[in-house]
């Protein structure tokens, strides 16, 4: 063990790339700005939160009486500024982004740290067509890229898995999976195709994204949209996309949703998901609803997770050598 890392109140971040990661910071905010960005800031803890199976928010009680700490409120640090910024948006703000903090519960690892820094955009207008185009922009100027290139979700597969995703069945993807030696895990579920694609995409799919360049993934299952719109079609098509570098996902944008709602229904769903694998319930009525039935205006928003992208930038492998503090240092 270096002397750099043998006390445990050591930062696991070099000084070097302590000042990339400003240089960097420093570069993303002159790029908003020439782009008439206003810079925002919204609560990092909220009675509301992103409803979705896989992301696990942190809750805090809000108590009033410092005698009794467990005793008040339950509040969420959010996984993302989301349901705020979009409540700007339904007030008339039609070019944001933000820097923020942002926390998920049950994520370690090389790749992951449960708090985070995220950088979140939305600009009212766009297509997901034109929201790519400016990911795209962003990312070849803080990578210093030539280009961007783009491939939809279903070529990815068909490449690499050689299935359709949006139209193969359940049965389809386990022989695909058992065709390419993929390990299953025990506590799988069997019957639900969405697992299955996330098994063969981070398996297969992902490792293969962005090594000669910079890749934008597009058009998303339908069953996979989150909060983005859904274009109809056979099949229909989630108007989502992901910024991918080395294998590694940087970035995940929607057309927004715009329908309070399909929102609704997709909270429900989320939430008996969730119920189904054993996790706790997370609350279905939000501000962000009453902002929709008030007029969220059609935009297409974008959220990076910014110590990845300096990770990238670094030449490392791991977020412990570009956060002075990870969790295990916290």
């Amino acid at each position: 063990m270096s002397d750099f890392e043998q006390f445990d109140f050591q930062p696991t971040a070099s000084l070097e790339n302590l000042r990339l990661r400003a240089d960097l910071l420093a570069r993303l905010r002159e790029f908003f700005a020439r782009h008439d960005f206003l810079e925002v800031e919204t609560p990092l803890l909220s009675a509301d939160t992103v409803i979705d199976r896989h992301l696990d928010p942190l809750s805090v009680t809000l108590f009033d009486d410092p005698r009794s700490p467990d005793v008040g409120q339950r509040m969420w640090l959010q996984t993302s500024p989301e349901f705020a910024m979009k409540r700007l948006l339904a007030a008339g703000a039609d070019r944001i982004y933000q820097v923020t903090r942002a926390f998920r519960g049950a994520e370690r690892g090389s790749h992951h740290n449960p708090e985070f820094t995220m950088v979140e955009w939305y600009r009212v207008g766009d297509s997901m067509a034109s929201g790519m185009t400016l990911l795209g922009e962003f990312a070849c100027e803080l990578l210093s890229a030539d280009r961007v290139s783009h491939v939809s979700y279903g070529e990815a597969f068909q490449r690499q898995v050689a299935v359709d995703p949006h139209t193969a069945t359940v049965k389809e993807l386990a022989a695909a999976a058992k065709s390419h030696g993929i390990a299953i895990p025990n506590d799988m579920p069997k019957h639900d195709p969405d697992d299955w694609l996330n098994l063969l995409h981070a398996t297969l799919v992902e490792p293969k994204l962005g090594i000669e360049c910079p890749v934008i993934l597009y058009d998303y299952p339908a069953s996979q949209a989150a909060l983005a719109q859904v274009r109809n079609g056979e099949p229909p098509i989630a108007e989502r996309f992901e910024l991918y570098v080395n294998g590694i996902e940087l970035a995940n944008g929607y057309h927004e949703l715009l329908d309070a709602s399909v929102l609704r229904e997709r909270n429900r769903q989320a939430n008996r998901q969730r119920q189904a694998d054993g996790k706790y319930m997370l609350p279905e009525e939000s501000r962000l609803l009453a902002a929709m039935e008030h007029g969220l205006p059609d935009c297409v928003g974008v959220a990076l997770g910014f110590d990845r992208l300096v990770m990238i930038a670094a030449g490392t492998s791991s977020l412990s050598r570009v956060m002075a503090f990870p969790i295990d240092r916290a």
